[in-house]
């Protein structure tokens, strides 16, 4: 798999303050979302980016959670409807934004990649490192014009159960979840700790410095190069404990120029079928 030249799916925040007063402004979507936690729309509310409208992760990112796992993907018409409320068109560039981890973020990224948008990119630290360079939070919300985006899903790698299983003998498949949920020492959500046998952990936290931006291309290129993701290697798939984190690996990917498939189900759907192989330990197994 070799790495190509397209546009970075990154964008730092003195990047999108010049395009937000350029000719053509993206549209901004809000995605700030806690794992377990409280909504939040209210601190949407109590400050945001100019223009940016709130996407909720859990009820427009995701369908409901059951046999396809804790975030299963939203049916893709429901999804259309939603991004064309929040202003999206098809020939409009998007940037998406979270609290500053990226992760849902990435999702709404992954989800916009994989119905088809083409311009559609995530702010380097989030609404952190907008702030962090004086950028203007507003409290007020801005109407926005309807746009016309209609999902066609494909554009971008989607795994199921079977597939990932598959890659993890004939190509790579990256765990992107914390290592000691990858070894099977704790697992806080999902019914049985442990990995997809032939997986190999890597870590989504690993991909970002102490800032909370991403490492430089060349830094994740040579990490993902240690991986077994380099120009000479196999296919690439994700997948993280729901489908969330693992966008941000495939996001991560994507930056350093390697394509790669999500998992969407990922963990929770896995483990969720008592009769799917499990492995434990450090060893892809």
């Amino acid at each position: 798999m070799t790495a190509n030249a397209s546009p970075s799916p990154v964008l730092s925040a003195a990047a999108l303050k010049a395009e937000l007063s350029g000719p053509r402004p993206p549209v901004l979507l809000d995605v700030r979302w806690q794992l377990g936690g409280p909504n939040q729309r209210p601190a949407y509310e109590a400050g945001h980016l100019p223009g940016a409208v709130y996407v909720d992760l859990d009820a427009e990112l995701a369908g409901p959670a059951g046999e396809g796992g804790r975030h299963p993907l939203p049916d893709p018409e429901e999804f259309g409807a939603v991004m064309r409320r929040a202003g999206v068109s098809a020939d409009t560039p998007v940037v998406v934004y979270d609290g500053g981890q990226g992760w849902a973020a990435a999702r709404a990224w992954w989800l916009l990649r994989w119905t088809g948008h083409a311009q559609v990119r995530v702010l380097d630290g989030g609404l952190a490192a907008w702030t962090d360079g004086g950028g203007p939070l507003l409290t007020e919300v801005t109407p926005v014009e309807r746009g016309d985006f209609k999902p066609n899903p494909g554009a971008i790698g989607l795994l199921d159960a079977d597939g990932a299983a598959a890659l993890a003998r004939t190509g790579l498949l990256l765990d992107a979840r914390a290592g000691e949920r990858y070894r099977g020492e704790v697992e806080p959500i999902d019914p049985v700790g442990g990995h997809i046998p032939g997986a190999v952990s890597a870590p989504t936290t690993e991909n970002v410095g102490p800032d909370g931006l991403f490492l430089a291309a060349d830094a994740l290129r040579a990490r993902f190069a240690e991986l077994g993701a380099d120009a000479a290697g196999a296919q690439v798939g994700v997948y993280c404990g729901s489908g969330v984190s693992g966008a941000h690996e495939v996001l991560a990917l994507a930056a350093a120029g390697i394509p790669a498939a999500l998992y969407a189900g990922s963990w929770s759907h896995w483990s969720a079928d008592p009769a799917r192989p499990v492995a434990v330990g450090s060893l892809p197994g």
